[in-house]
């Protein structure tokens, strides 16, 4: 009889023991929170969207006792401000402002964890600062190619879930649904607030009602709260509508050989539909040193319990490095 490992669970909840905001720009202020051991081994946090904003349970997937957790939220989401502002808000802005906070708070190098979008950020900041990063860990692999995009937002998302895609339809008229991120493009940046909120209610639903492997009602209710979505849909639609600010498609994967002697993990749902996993063996076989971790009863959402387990076993393989 096959007997199933005993699965890993999360730490217990821990309140930051510093906050605070950074001046990142003329504009742009982020929230920043640091928990766990003051004196420990500095863990960065890179939340998803982009424009979702820190969770506290990411936090516990590190030991409190072993790292200092750092976390923040990226311009315009979370408790950073101004709220949803797409004005000086691209992916390399974000890696700066990760420099400005890591010279902050006085770090030389520190481990990268991040998860959806925050993979492709973790992959940009690696790239762009190798001597700053410890190790890697993503998970829900994005690498925010033209197809990924075409997958979740046009054709191939909606064969698996055409219940949730109806209503993500229903604020585009059908002469407009040939480009669906142009369309609600337009709306998430009109001048009608009204017309932007029912936009960035819809597409933050469709997202929220695909992550995991089982349905959340709570989740796509608190996706579906206007502070939050407005946020999330307009600066996640900014960055997708300009290729994540890359300069060419598939530009993560061909810069893997800048960092590919980091210390790395990748995890993956097997049944991830939001970052299907096509993404995550295309960096598997670009970043082989890498281990390749495939949870195979698991969707995208970082709280599914397979995922989880992967976390934790990643955070203690390095936390003695």
């Amino acid at each position: 009889m096959h007997v199933l490992p005993e699965l890993l669970k999360p730490y217990s909840y821990l309140q930051p023991h510093q906050t605070g905001h950074l001046q990142v720009s003329g504009l742009h202020r982020i929230y920043y929170e640091v928990s766990g051991n003051p004196n420990g081994k500095p863990a960065l946090v890179v939340h998803g969207g982009p424009g979702g904003g820190s969770q506290p349970e990411y936090r516990r997937y590190f030991d409190p006792a072993v790292y200092r957790i750092v976390q923040f939220d990226q311009r315009g989401c979370g408790q950073s401000t101004p709220h949803a502002s797409l004005e000086d808000n691209t992916m390399w802005h974000l890696v700066t402002d990760m420099e400005q906070l890591r010279e902050l708070l006085g770090i030389e190098r520190w481990l990268v964890f991040g998860g959806s979008w925050g993979s492709t950020l973790s992959l940009a900041y690696a790239q762009t600062h190798p001597e700053r990063v410890s190790e890697l860990i993503l998970r829900g692999i994005f690498l925010l190619r033209r197809k990924e995009l075409h997958w979740f937002y046009q054709e191939g998302a909606n064969f698996i879930c055409p219940d949730a895609w109806e209503a993500f339809l229903e604020p585009i008229p059908s002469e407009e649904r040939d480009n669906l991120m142009a369309a609600y493009y337009r709306r998430l940046t009109c001048d009608d607030h009204m017309e932007q909120l029912r936009a960035a209610q819809a597409w933050s639903i469709w997202e929220a009602s695909t992550l995991s492997l089982y349905p959340n009602p709570q989740r796509v209710n608190n996706f579906s709260n206007p502070e939050f979505a407005l946020a999330f849909a307009r600066i996640e639609c900014h960055y997708f509508m300009n290729a994540g600010f890359l300069e060419r498609d598939g530009q993560l994967l061909e810069n893997m050989d800048h960092i590919r002697e980091l210390p790395g993990v990748i995890i993956q749902g097997r049944y991830d539909i939001t970052t299907p996993m096509r993404s995550a063996w295309d960096l598997h076989r670009a970043w082989p040193e890498a281990e390749f971790r495939l949870v195979p009863d698991a969707g995208h959402a970082a709280s599914e319990p397979g995922i989880v387990h992967e976390f934790i076993r990643a955070t203690r393989r390095f936390a003695q490095k």
